[in-house]
């Protein structure tokens, strides 16, 4: 599940490469409608159901048992793979992974702190002011509520879930706190306890590894088979 633009732009392809040169992995990736060469007008229900027809080709026509698929995908791809996977889930179907790479929790919280480009947040200005932030986040359509779906899927989760999450800090325009928010939403459905920002932040240093890089691996772990882990490297930007 790829962020905007086409399969083909950008380090795309090298990404593609890097995964499939040194291994026996597959990738499958498409571009959203309204993207690339697909027709149509992209929205999130439109988009989201692209994401579970690429799952559902490759499940039923390549014939690639879920056990054996990962789901990975990048920035607005995220979005895509927590609805996508939830939706899979809660009907009983598991995947071997799930990896986030620079995921946001929700999209009207990202359009106060999402930088285009490096540019000014979007919303920032109106940070100031919460009433009118919040009006202005109000208006938007589609809400990519990630944070809630992440949650949903360790909830619903029967067998094994692998959930990875990584982010870089040099990321200028989904800042890594975003990631952050996923990781909480995620273990705290694993705890069944909602903590506030500082106990929540106490609690999971004691699950985390911290590297000379300023790199730190956070893990924490459930039955019946449920893994949650938030990689934050110092590098990599939106190519992470």
């Amino acid at each position: 599940m790829q962020n905007a633009g086409h399969i083909a732009q950008g380090l795309r392809t090298e990404h593609f490469h890097a995964l499939t040169d040194t291994s026996s992995f597959h990738v499958l990736s498409i571009d959203y409608r309204g993207y690339g060469k697909s027709t149509g007008f992209p929205s999130e229900a439109g988009l989201i159901q692209d994401g579970v027809t690429a799952v559902d080709w490759a499940m039923n026509v390549a014939g690639v048992p879920p056990d054996r698929i990962v789901v990975l995908g990048h920035s607005l791809g995220t979005a895509v793979t927590s609805a996508v996977v939830e939706h899979f889930v809660i009907r009983g179907i598991e995947f071997a992974g799930v990896i986030m790479v620079a995921g946001f929790s929700n999209a009207p919280t990202l359009l106060s702190s999402y930088s285009g480009a490096g540019f000014i947040p979007v919303l920032s200005p109106l940070r100031p002011i919460p009433p009118l932030l919040r009006l202005f986040q109000s208006f938007v359509v589609d809400k990519w509520e990630s944070s809630g779906r992440l949650a949903e899927i360790v909830r619903s989760t029967r067998t094994k879930l692998r959930l990875t999450l990584i982010h870089a800090k040099n990321d200028m325009e989904i800042p890594c706190h975003e990631s952050d928010a996923l990781f909480k939403s995620a273990a705290q459905a694993i705890t069944n306890q909602t903590l506030d920002d500082e106990m929540f932040q106490s609690w999971k240093e004691q699950k985390s590894v911290r590297f000379d890089d300023k790199t730190f691996i956070s893990t924490v772990a459930t039955e019946p088979d449920i893994i949650i882990r938030q990689e934050l490297v110092p590098y990599g930007g939106m190519s992470t």
